[in-house]
């Protein structure tokens, strides 16, 4: 089995991929860790080197389980729910981890909802943690 784990640092991703690390079989299967940035290349540099910091302990996590492991920092540009359906698309994803926010009815319309939009969109299961 592949998972994604949505990743940008915050708790909930955490916990996304802790949860990911104690359902994973090490023998089998493979975990891959996104984190995804909006502003593509243009985005201040000490938001890629947080980012490129935070995939990399993510990442030793994974590998300390003995688990397989990809990680990847995607700066295409696009808004993170279509970016993290495409990888999915692109790297034959069978599930996607991903955190959800509270965030009110009220915010969700203006804002949108990066976890919605790929419960929506995804080819595969998508398991939500809050």
């Amino acid at each position: 089995m592949k998972y994604l784990v949505c990743f940008d640092g915050s708790q909930v991703s955490k916990d996304c991929l802790k949860w990911t690390i104690k359902g994973a079989n090490p023998a089998e299967d493979t975990i891959c860790i996104m984190h995804s940035i909006m502003g593509g290349p243009h985005m201040p540099r000490h938001d890629f080197e947080t980012a490129e910091r935070n995939l990399k302990q993510a990442r030793q996590q994974v590998e300390k389980a003995k688990i397989s492991c990809e990680s990847d920092l995607s700066v295409r540009g696009m808004e993170p729910g279509e970016d993290i359906v495409r990888y999915a698309r692109e790297n034959d994803i069978d599930e996607i981890v991903i955190g959800v926010k509270r965030r009110s009815k009220v915010g969700k319309m203006f804002f949108g909802s990066t976890a919605q939009f790929v419960i929506l969109e995804a080819h595969c299961p998508v398991l939500t943690l809050k």
